[in-house]
């Protein structure tokens, strides 16, 4: 097979075009990182569009991404499919509760429905979401752990307190006060990002926790001056039960730190032993007490998760996979036309 290059396509989002055939670079300001549907063009040196036309012009196979209300979606595959494109396609929004508030709607859920029988197959970041689709595939989104560039680790003794992963109040399923409540009974300091800050210390004080241990951001950073700030940190911590693809993880996995606590497709896969899956938030906290007590486990649990990183999320894995299943999934779309 020739050398497999995806295009990513968001029909008329906000993120700009992208290309990698060049790779990914160092972690800049200025441009995405190769990160959630991002790392799946960028694992496979291809691109990252909004605008048809130019993914079009790639003559690449296209992860079609949807999105909206899905009008816009059905058009833009039937326009692929008029240029003779692989098209898969995959829901951008994954985690349960946002499929849900997507598919409710009638006229939605009969346009995606419309969509995924149209194109030559479906793409899932995240196990929930396959039965949704009806057919298809789970692929983790990929992280650059190989890239000494992505490497945001520090050493054990650099590390201090706990950096809750989630900020939303108003998803329940993100469970964000059941993170704050479990960070602050072990008695180091906490760090979370909050746009809100006075609520967020109006909550942390009125539950009776100590307004010394808390530390709020209080706005957005750069991806790469996020990460440095997760990177101070000895564990990221939630109690996220959205079934999201986990990008926290992801994160945690750059910074080369436990993430403890979250239902993610990348919690389950390379953190089994600290993920929330399955576990009470007891067993949670009582996880986070022990890596935060014990330098030999929290070493193993660092060393476990970079192992099962290069094995399941490296670039090069994803890669193939991604490109087994556009041709399997071609293969039988062309097999079908040709018998109908």
């Amino acid at each position: 097979m020739a050398e497999f290059r995806l295009t990513v396509l968001n029909p008329d989002g906000r993120d700009a075009a992208r290309d990698y055939s060049q790779g990914i670079g160092s972690p800049n300001d200025h441009e995405h990182a190769p990160v959630n549907f991002h790392g799946y063009a960028a694992c496979t040196r291809g691109a990252f569009h909004r605008d048809v036309k130019r993914a079009v012009a790639e003559r690449l196979p296209v992860l079609l991404l949807l999105r909206g209300d899905f009008k816009a979606t059905l058009n833009v595959l039937r326009e692929l499919k008029r240029h003779r494109l692989p098209v898969i396609v995959s829901l951008k929004e994954t985690g349960l509760h946002q499929i849900a508030r997507q598919l409710a709607d009638p006229k939605r859920a009969e346009r995606f429905r419309a969509v995924v029988g149209a194109a030559d197959n479906c793409l899932a970041a995240t196990p929930e979401a396959l039965p949704f689709y009806g057919q298809g595939k789970f692929i983790p989104t990929p992280y650059p752990t190989c890239d000494s560039r992505w490497d945001f680790s520090r050493s054990l003794a650099e590390r201090r307190g706990i950096f809750v992963g989630t900020r939303e109040w108003s998803t329940p399923s993100r469970n964000h006060l059941a993170s704050l409540t479990i960070a602050a009974g072990l008695d180091v300091e906490v760090t979370v990002f909050d746009e809100d800050p006075r609520r967020c210390r109006k909550v942390w004080k009125s539950l009776g926790f100590s307004p010394d241990r808390l530390r709020i951001i209080e706005k957005r950073l750069p991806y790469r001056d996020y990460l440095a700030e997760m990177a101070r940190h000895k564990i990221v911590l939630q109690a996220d039960k959205s079934s999201v693809p986990g990008q926290v993880a992801g994160d945690a996995l750059l910074c080369r730190m436990p993430c403890v606590g979250g239902d993610g497709a990348i919690e389950r896969l390379v953190f089994p032993e600290t993920c929330g899956y399955g576990r009470s938030l007891g067993a949670v906290a009582l996880m986070a007490a022990r890596l935060l007590d014990d330098p030999s486990y929290y070493q193993e649990i660092v060393a476990r998760s970079q192992h099962l990183a290069q094995t399941i999320l490296s670039f090069e894995i994803v890669k193939q996979q991604l490109a087994d299943f556009f041709q399997t999934s071609s293969c039988l779309n062309a097999h079908s036309n040709a018998s109908a």
